[in-house]
């Protein structure tokens, strides 16, 4: 991939990330009693943050002190 699709990459992941977020306080303000769905939303939370992660490390170069 190139830097441009990988920025772009970033920023999708960080949306998603961010909705995620949202949808999830949303959820618990709620009061919903659906403890399965909030935790499955935060389950592929953690696994887009474990991307933006990979992406972030593509993007940075490799620099040995």
């Amino acid at each position: 991939m190139t830097e441009q699709e990988l920025k772009k990459l970033l920023a999708s992941l960080r949306t998603e990330h961010r909705d995620l977020d949202a949808a999830i306080d949303a959820l618990s303000a709620a009061g919903s009693t659906d403890q399965l769905q909030i935790a499955r939303l935060k389950k592929r939370k953690l696994r887009l943050r474990d991307q933006i992660a990979i992406v972030e490390d593509q993007l940075l170069p490799d620099i040995i002190a």
